[in-house]
């Protein structure tokens, strides 16, 4: 093997010196040498829907007669190691398919054999059938922390204005808090947005929802796969202190011309997918995906919804007369990718997008961002190596600009350039993974505080890292130790941080789990924990210069968590997880400063832990799933603790779906939600400043009018606002035109009891902001 024989020969050149260098080229010589042994052969293939030529997702494949079984990954991609030459059948299932079966012989010891199977769809309904991938994935792999989505778990969830997104079903996940329905922001089991990573395609996306909050920028119709990652996440994964948001877009239909066209009162989307070259029965194709949306609710929220229009938007002063606008919010996502596919499984995707959004206020303030991107991904199966090698190749810019009638100008802007590549080798009950990523990050920043001071930061700075993970089955045992070596450049600074998972299986249906692991991140937002509602979210990179003695300006973190599955049965399963995170250095812009000689950061540590259980029913068309959550989340800033602003004690999600009538083509679904109150830091008064120290020779002492100052408690985070809770409620019925033709008319009613949610109380005026109230919509969407 060319893998062996590089191991053999000397590198070429002289010897790296660089501690991160000489670490990265151990562990790769490990790691090749682990790869190159002697194995047997290999059958691997992938699972493609016959009807359209995209991959299927975690199904069940099987080979027999050694009854070994395993599920395809997010690219339909399936493979068995270390077997002796001789006579195999491999079965592939998934609800909703026909199984089909395939005949492979392997002749002569280490003889890789590739499969191409394609799975017809079932000729009958097979909704009733009982059976879990997801489940048999779960007992095959630790999966501490981790939910996997496809875009029908995400439909299946009841929409607000009949358009299904991701935003809203993140929201019900265990461990997640939102903000609320505007300019909301997801906190997971106790970070803060800029400690969770948002990756599209293995491209990081800066500010992946809307400020709606209700919507985010990725299309629902389009994904593939999206994994979540609430904490423990092992070595593949860094640069991030609390969570991954992973998401693969879907290939475009490879065998026809297809797509589909929506509109509700909030928004109008269209996606467009078909074959440049159609698969053939080599394998080979080239297929197109593209999908766009557009907000309307500038448009139609002043006819259908002008009671919903927050009035404390509109109002200054505590000016009653003036009439609302309509929901302030308008954005426009548009999503594009070509990919080339193998006959071999290889393939390459090209993908570009472009989102923006402008939050308008007249008046008082506008706000608008835009993220913009693209690159390439690949995957390599290369028919003679027991390796199989992925990359990205990618950039993506984030641009924010927030300018307020009463004050200057804040914006930033980031930009990110991605070279990423990944191996990954599979035996029979072992599998490694290494790999190296380069991160070029630029930042233009500034910031104008409330005393006048201008904080600007232009940088330019590289992360460097590589990881190597190792799992293995023992039995019972799943162990998933890792390793991942983070290099920042701008800190000078090499981060080892050392992750494990593991997997116990008590019996069939009762497993025990935990992970944990170091993490580090270099990124700074300017959010912090005065803001009652912050639209504007910057970002930099953390200062060369030492903040506090002895420390580096590298942001760490350490996670545990540990916790329970039980299956009770075919239909009903269960999740207990207890968390710790520990956060032993963060970073926050010191927005507070007063003088020039002040500090511009200052540092922080924290802690967040709590639990999680949930539960979920399936059986045929009916779905019932909750849970509930209990969290525990301080900071500490050297003088005090304080809980944060997002430290939400209990969190109730429950919500479910039910097909009914002929067909099914009738669905009606809920859910609902309920938090505990947020901390906020309460209001003791509001004072006059005279202005005496800009002018004090022409301030009239008697007459003048200076500018209001608002005192604020020095019980940081003391007071707590009012519960949350809310019940959203849909009905759906499909019609059927033809084998590919098909309308979906949804009703929903969000908010169907018309909570009044506090959203934020004006410090000045003392008047009160809810979140959204009742919202009816009826929406249709076209599938062609």
């Amino acid at each position: 093997m060319a893998l062996q024989s590089s191991v053999d020969r000397p590198p070429p050149g002289p010897t790296p010196r660089g501690p991160l260098l000489r670490i990265i080229l151990l562990c790769l010589t490990i790691l090749a040498g682990t790869c190159a042994r002697a194995q047997n052969g290999i059958v691997r293939g992938n699972l493609y829907d016959a009807e359209d030529g995209a991959p299927v997702p975690f199904a069940t494949v099987r080979l027999q007669p050694l009854g070994r079984g395993t599920n395809t990954d997010a690219d339909g991609f399936f493979t068995f190691g270390n077997l002796p030459p001789g006579d195999y059948r491999v079965v592939a299932t998934y609800v909703g398919y026909d199984s089909t079966t395939a005949r492979v012989v392997l002749e002569v010891e280490n003889e890789i054999e590739y499969l191409r199977l394609l799975l017809p769809p079932a000729a009958v309904n097979l909704s009733a059938v009982n059976v879990s991938a997801r489940r048999q994935r779960q007992r095959e792999d630790v999966a501490v922390s981790r939910v996997t989505l496809l875009a029908s778990d995400i439909l299946e969830l009841p929409s607000i204005g009949g358009t299904p997104d991701l935003a809203q079903y993140l929201t019900v996940l265990p461990g997640v808090v939102s903000s609320g329905d505007q300019g909301g922001q997801l906190y997971i089991r106790g970070g803060s947005p800029v400690q969770n990573k948002i990756l599209l395609d293995g491209t990081t996306i800066y500010n992946p929802f809307h400020s709606i909050g209700l919507f985010s920028v990725f299309e629902t119709e389009a994904i593939g796969v999206a994994e979540v990652h609430t904490g423990g996440f092992n070595a593949e994964y860094g640069g991030r202190t609390s969570a991954i948001v992973d998401l693969q877009t879907r290939t475009g239909n490879k065998r026809r011309l297809a797509g589909l066209v929506a509109v509700s009162p909030f928004q109008a989307k269209a996606l467009v997918e078909g074959p440049l070259r159609p698969l053939g029965e080599s394998g080979g194709s080239i297929s197109f995906l593209l999908t766009g949306k557009q907000s309307l609710l500038p448009q139609t929220s002043p006819r259908l919804y002008e009671y919903a229009t927050p009035e404390g938007f509109f109002r200054t002063g505590g000016d009653s007369t003036a009439a609302p606008r309509g929901l302030p919010y308008d954005y426009r996502d548009l999503y594009g990718k070509v990919t080339l596919s193998g006959g071999n499984g290889s393939a390459l995707d090209v993908f570009g997008f472009q989102f923006t959004d402008d939050f308008a206020i007249e008046g008082l303030a506008g706000l608008n961002w835009s993220n913009t991107g693209g690159g390439g991904r690949f995957t390599l199966v290369p028919p003679t190596s027991d390796v199989v090698i992925d990359g990205v190749l990618s950039a993506s810019s984030y641009s924010v600009n927030l300018l307020e009638t009463d004050r200057g100008p804040r914006s930033s802007g980031i930009a990110q350039y991605t070279a990423r590549l990944d191996f990954t080798y599979f035996g029979g009950r072992e599998q490694v993974a290494y790999g190296f990523e380069f991160n070029g990050i630029n930042t233009d920043f500034i910031f104008l505080n409330a005393s006048g001071i201008t904080f600007r930061q232009e940088d330019f700075t590289s992360e460097i890292n590589g990881y190597a993970k190792y799992k293995r089955s023992l039995g019972d045992l799943i162990v998933e130790p890792g390793l991942r070596v983070q290099y920042y450049a701008s800190l000078n600074t090499v981060s080892l941080e050392p992750r494990l998972g593991l997997k116990y299986a008590v019996h069939e249906g009762l497993r025990l789990k935990a992970a944990g692991g170091w993490y580090s991140q270099n990124l700074i937002a300017t959010q912090n924990d005065l803001d009652i509602v912050n639209f504007f979210q910057g970002f930099l990179v953390g200062p060369e210069s030492r903040i506090t003695e002895g420390e580096n300006n590298l942001q760490r973190a350490i996670h545990g968590v540990g916790g329970v599955e039980y299956d009770a049965s075919d239909r009903l399963s269960f999740n207990l997880e207890g968390y710790y995170k520990g956060f032993t250095q963060l970073l926050e812009l010191n927005r507070g400063k007063l003088s020039a000689a002040d500090p511009d950061f200052v540092a922080l540590s924290g802690t967040a832990y709590g639990g999680d259980v949930s539960a979920e029913y399936r059986s045929g068309p009916l779905r019932l799933a909750g849970n509930y959550g209990l969290a525990f989340v301080d900071r500490n800033d050297g003088t005090e603790v304080y809980p944060t602003s997002f430290d939400r004690r209990h969190t109730v999600n429950l919500y479910g779906s039910v097909g009914f009538g002929s067909q099914e083509q009738w669905t009606t679904g809920f859910r609902f939600t309920f938090g505990s109150a947020f901390p906020f830091t309460q209001t003791v008064g509001v004072i006059e400043d005279p202005g005496v120290a800009d002018n004090p020779v022409l301030t009239d002492f008697l007459t003048g009018n200076g500018n209001p100052l608002v005192l604020l408690s020095t019980d940081r985070n003391g007071g707590r606002l009012s519960d949350l809770h809310r019940l959203d409620v849909s009905l759906s019925r499909e019609f059927i035109f033809g084998s590919h033709a098909r309308l979906e008319i949804a009703a929903s009613v969000t908010n169907a009891y018309n909570r009044e949610n506090i959203f934020y109380v004006d410090r000045l005026s003392g008047g009160r902001v809810d979140q959204l109230p009742v919202l009816p919509a009826l929406a249709a969407t076209f599938y062609w």
